[in-house]
């Protein structure tokens, strides 16, 4: 089941740190959007937060299943859960944005209808204090990717 986080629960930051090293940049788009978790056997396993951008444009941000989930179609299912939520919300754009070199995530989010629009490029040394790499490689830019909603 997927629900939206209730205010007096906590943050599930352990899972939101899996997608976003950051716990102070984490902490302060969860503080502007609405964190969704995907619970099995009432422990919460994956997580997502929308946050809105512009006016009709909502951003799909930190999308993260515990790792002794991955493999099981769950990170899918809170995107399209995530797509839902935005057009019942009445956005006309859903936009996502990776790592260079989330290889995973950038084939998952096209699986789910994502397209490539642009690369922001140095967003992860702009924004990050401290090197990340994923694959073997140094995370430095993020690739944007959108979907039309109507």
């Amino acid at each position: 089941m997927i629900r939206q986080l209730r205010p007096e629960e906590a943050l599930p930051i352990k899972l939101l740190l899996l997608a976003d090293p950051s716990e102070r940049l984490i902490r302060d788009y969860t503080s502007r959007g609405a964190c969704y978790v995907l619970e099995e056997k009432e422990r919460i396993i994956g997580v997502y937060v929308l946050l809105p951008t512009r006016p009709d444009t909502v951003e799909l941000v930190n999308v993260a299943v515990n790792e002794d989930y991955h493999g099981r179609g769950y990170g899918k299912k809170l995107v399209f859960h995530a797509i839902e939520q935005a057009k019942q919300q009445g956005y006309r754009t859903i936009e996502i944005g990776t790592g260079n070199s989330g290889v995973t995530q950038l084939a998952l989010y096209q699986k789910c209808g994502f397209r490539m629009v642009s690369i922001d490029r140095d967003f992860f040394l702009r924004h990050y204090e401290e090197p990340i790499f994923e694959n073997g490689i140094q995370v430095v830019d993020m690739v944007r990717l959108e979907m039309d909603l109507v």
